[in-house]
């Protein structure tokens, strides 16, 4: 069945990940660990920052999680309460800081706008707050080419859960096999599979790798600035 609209991650597929994040998770790890440089660096570790190789590891919490789950990692003896004023109060920060420092990945838009032109209709799917992926998309320009965004507060389940794409197939009046997914992480193929999409295609431009993504992908890409001429060919 021919695909009719694609599905997207954000950070990773769209933005660069680590251009855009990294000086964000200093920050916040910092605020967390109340300036302490030593407590910072061991809650990044756990958040999966590779000092060694100074990147975030692939289906990391800040790769891959939302906020929700980080905050259950950094501030594990909050009470419920404690932990819902957190989230909050870090999806605002992710969101305003995301979108002031969002580098868009070499190509992307370019892509999208093909992709958009061609008629197919485009959404995000993020682990990130929906307020989030509206600003970034915002304030890189390129909002108006997309139908629907979708954080992992805008569904009963995120990531690697299907009820994103399910939702942005029925907005659409599409089924699931007319939906592909791209993302750089497991949870988006994951997403993908649960979900019947119709394809799942990885990209090697954020923190995922061919090992990472092999097993799940239909279609490894080297960023999503190649989808455009892959799909033409697999119409």
């Amino acid at each position: 069945m021919a695909i009719k609209a694609i599905l997207f991650d954000k950070d990773g597929t769209l933005i660069d990940f680590e251009a855009t994040w990294r000086a964000i998770a200093e920050n916040m790890a910092m605020k967390a660990a109340d300036g302490d440089r030593t407590e910072a660096d061991r809650l990044l570790a756990v958040a999966g920052y590779d000092a060694e190789n100074r990147c975030f590891k692939a289906d990391s919490v800040f790769a891959a999680g939302t906020n929700a789950e980080l905050i259950q990692l950094w501030y594990p003896e909050a009470d419920v309460e404690e932990r819902h004023a957190l989230v909050a109060s870090y999806d605002l920060f992710t969101a305003e800081e995301g979108a002031t420092h969002a580098v868009a990945l070499d190509g992307v838009k370019e892509a999208l706008a093909a992709l958009h032109e061609s008629g197919i209709k485009l959404g995000v799917a993020t682990n990130d707050s929906t307020l989030g992926a509206e600003k970034t998309l915002l304030a890189l320009g390129i909002a108006q080419m997309f139908a629907a965004a979708y954080g992992y507060d805008a569904v009963a389940n995120p990531k690697p859960a299907p009820d994103a794409l399910h939702a942005f197939a029925d907005m659409n009046g599409l089924r699931p096999s007319e939906v592909a997914m791209v993302g750089d992480n497991r949870h988006d193929l994951e997403m993908a599979r649960a979900a019947g999409a119709g394809l799942a295609v990885g990209v090697l431009s954020g923190t995922g790798s061919r090992k990472t993504l092999g097993s799940l992908a239909d279609v490894i890409l080297g960023s999503v600035a190649d989808l455009p001429a892959y799909m033409q060919e697999n119409p």
